[in-house]
């Protein structure tokens, strides 16, 4: 973190920038529907990149309480904990910070405090912004968080695909998805295509969720059947999905 080099406190803005890395990289996560399956301290980089890759996955239908890891039986580590679980490892890294941050351990304490006390609002507004930019809102207002809510009940309540579901809206197609025949969908579709002008030409719109939606993720089977394939010497599989895996968002090319 070189613009921190000359900073008064370069410790609380240590812990600031880690901070605001950690959230960009959950939310991304999140975008794509990763479940990292073990977040803790120790698999946690203050370089806010994913590392210790053990039992994490793409999630595939939408369940916030979904877990990869066999050993997390209460969803310490489930896809809609991150957040929290992030926060609390940040809490951790506040603590080992507090005598960097002043010579005074009650002032390091207020400080620090002060920065973790912002993690909520700016990770609710990071979630959502991303959460716009994948139905291709371009302006966002206040009021689309219902948009966004309702969706996500929605596609909890009727068990739809996570990547399958914004990548049909993202192609304005029709899905096979049960969720699409439901009245109460059909019905959030016509709010969001209001929303977004679709009569009006939303070009820029789709343009927004193209690059937001992957059309493809390495979903679990698949790489299990590549993997066993290459054992056996067999690597045609492994290749395939390495190719469609290495352009997650290439539209024209991925989509049959």
């Amino acid at each position: 973190y070189p613009q921190i080099e000359n900073s008064d406190n370069p410790a609380i803005d240590l812990f600031e920038s880690v901070m605001i890395k950690q959230i960009n990289l959950i939310v991304n996560w999140m975008r794509v529907g990763f479940i990292h399956g073990v977040m803790n301290t120790d698999n946690m980089s203050i370089s806010g990149e994913t590392i210790d890759y053990g039992p994490c996955a793409f999630m595939n239908i939408y369940n916030p309480n979904t877990v990869f890891s066999s050993i997390d039986r209460n969803g310490r580590y489930s896809f809609g904990n991150q957040p929290k679980i992030i926060y609390w490892n940040l809490a951790v890294f506040a603590n080992t910070l507090i005598p960097l941050i002043s010579e005074n351990e009650e002032k390091s304490i207020e400080l620090v405090k002060a920065k973790l006390d912002k993690f909520s609002s700016i990770f609710s507004n990071s979630w959502y912004n991303m959460m716009y930019k994948k139905l291709g809102i371009l302006s966002p207002v206040d009021k689309d968080q219902i948009l966004v809510d309702s969706l996500l009940e929605m596609m909890k309540n009727h068990k739809a695909d996570y990547t399958n579901t914004f990548a049909a809206l993202t192609l304005n197609n029709a899905s096979t998805d049960p969720l699409f025949k439901i009245d109460e969908f059909k019905d959030w579709k016509v709010q969001w295509e209001r929303r977004i002008n679709l009569s009006n030409n939303s070009i820029e719109n789709f343009k927004l969720m193209k690059r937001q939606n992957p059309l493809v993720v390495p979903r679990n089977h698949l790489v299990e059947a590549a993997l066993e394939s290459s054992v056996d010497g067999n690597f045609k599989q492994f290749n395939e999905l390495l190719n469609l895996l290495s352009n997650p968002y290439d539209y024209k090319s991925n989509f049959k």
